[in-house]
């Protein structure tokens, strides 16, 4: 008989499981979240579920505690093994599971780990989450004699990644893996892609001993710059820790940013899919909103998290979305989930068969400037409470506002963004001008909103002219 179990408050959140290893998250929490998790996979008829794991120090300790609880519950389990987090949702894909886990800390630092879970198609978050930790907290589990095997499914990953290749000229590219889990796939990918290709840290090492692997922020780009500087390449591409999230550099050393790849991509998507709705998260650019607008199709601004977007892609048959943060999400030729490996491959095409530089396809956006995302703590009763605050006094005023996430005021400068995160104790701003001076009227309406709730405003740093 399992033993009743209860997770400690902060590793429940709101897209996936996620805490401290050894101190909020253990191998004790992965088994009873293969216990409760794999009682609502069987409850619901399911038999197969998919199980990898990043190259974190604490991932093949916790992926063998998740099997031993997901085996408990009767359940077969196919155990994929190291490799980033994309390969996962496509294995689940692939061999029909009824569900696939994904032990990963993404981007966070390394004595970090978590649980990413889908269901069925979809992926697991919000309400979900939370009855996870519900189920367990009553044992109320479901038993049976499982089983579990090892599964190779990296050959038939990168075969499938390879298939919409459709590149016409071969190109000199840069790679910088992070030592997070894709290096071992990225080794095989780039073995078969034509041009030639510099591979930056892809040996897995949880220690990540070179720099985090978060590739949308711009100091983890440093070696990507460089590399893409000496050997004089057309692309730089970055990789997270987990491979789910993009980064990329043009050939004069510039990042191009997350949502200036959904433009990027949305021009080549609608010639195949006119009309089609693109979403994108409320933190992106009002460039990429227009310029879905001008290629005609239809923009939707979302909630910001993957598992939103994703839900919110499968309602409307949208076939692209991505945000801000370099989670970017191709239906069209693909499954709907974020893949960066994947993302990349139609990167290199789409710039190879136009026989232009990323430099180019950046530039035809309008030049605006911005602030980067400001993060500044609150506690987590609070953080809400003042953006409802902040809402109320706007409406009163009859500003423009979106709340589909927080609040995105839209002014004459441009528009400015103040939201929650779901993740952390933080609040989030953002501003974007077509003017240094618009932007700092904007900065100040931040401050003025932040003050007017009481709270010390954040101090902004130097956006200068990101896009």
């Amino acid at each position: 008989m399992s033993e009743a179990h209860t997770f400690h408050p902060t590793v429940l959140r709101e897209y996936d499981i996620r805490g401290i290893v050894g101190s909020t998250l253990t191998a004790a929490d992965a088994r009873a979240v293969g216990r409760a998790f794999g009682t609502v996979v069987a409850r619901g008829g399911g038999k197969t579920v998919c199980v990898g794991y990043d190259g974190r120090l604490s991932s093949p300790e916790l992926e063998a505690a998740m099997v031993d609880g997901l085996v408990a519950c009767g359940l077969h389990v196919l155990r994929i093994g190291l490799g980033p987090t994309p390969m996962l949702y496509f294995a689940t894909r692939d061999r029909e599971a009824a569900a696939g886990i994904m032990i990963t800390g993404s981007h966070n630092p390394p004595d970090y780990n978590g649980i990413k879970m889908m269901l069925g198609k979809g992926p697991v978050y919000g309400r979900q989450i939370l009855d996870i930790g519900a189920i367990a907290s009553k044992a109320d589990y479901v038993s049976g004699e499982g089983s579990s095997e090892q599964l190779d499914i990296k050959d038939a990953y990168v075969e499938r990644l390879l298939r919409d290749y459709d590149g016409t000229r071969d190109l000199t590219i840069a790679w910088d893996a992070g030592n997070g889990a894709s290096g071992e796939i990225l080794r095989r990918l780039t073995a078969k892609l034509p041009g030639k290709h510099v591979l930056l840290f892809d040996e897995i090492d949880g220690n990540f001993p070179n720099h985090h692997p978060d590739p949308t922020v711009e100091k983890n780009l440093v070696d990507l710059k460089a590399a893409v500087a000496e050997h004089g390449c057309d692309i730089g591409i970055g990789f997270d820790g987990d491979g789910d999230r993009i980064g990329a550099i043009d050939h004069l050393g510039r990042v191009v940013w997350g949502d200036q790849l959904v433009a990027i991509y949305a021009a080549d998507v609608l010639k195949s899919h006119p009309g089609a709705t693109i979403i994108a998260d409320v933190k992106a650019s009002q460039t990429l909103f227009d310029e879905i607008a001008r290629l005609g199709g239809n923009p939707l601004m979302w909630k910001t998290g993957h598992s939103l977007l994703k839900a919110k892609m499968a309602e409307t048959g949208s076939p692209l979305a991505g945000e801000m943060s370099g989670h970017i999400f191709f239906a069209d030729k693909w499954y709907g989930f974020d893949d960066a490996l994947y993302c990349a491959v139609r990167l290199i095409g789409l710039v190879s068969k136009l026989n232009q530089p990323l430099s180019e396809l950046r530039d035809r956006l309008p030049d605006v400037v911005n602030t980067p995302e400001t993060r500044f703590q609150v506690s987590e009763e609070r953080k809400f409470q003042v953006v409802q605050e902040v809402k109320a006094r706007l409406k009163a005023e009859g500003a423009d506002v979106n709340d589909i996430d927080g609040v995105r005021v839209k002014t004459a400068d441009g528009w400015w963004l103040l939201r929650a995160s779901n993740t952390q104790d933080v609040l989030v701003a953002r501003a974007e001008s077509g003017t240094p001076e618009g932007l700092e009227r904007l900065k100040g309406m931040v401050v003025a909103q932040l003050e007017a709730s009481g709270l010390q405003a954040p101090s902004f740093e130097d956006g200068g002219s990101a896009h």
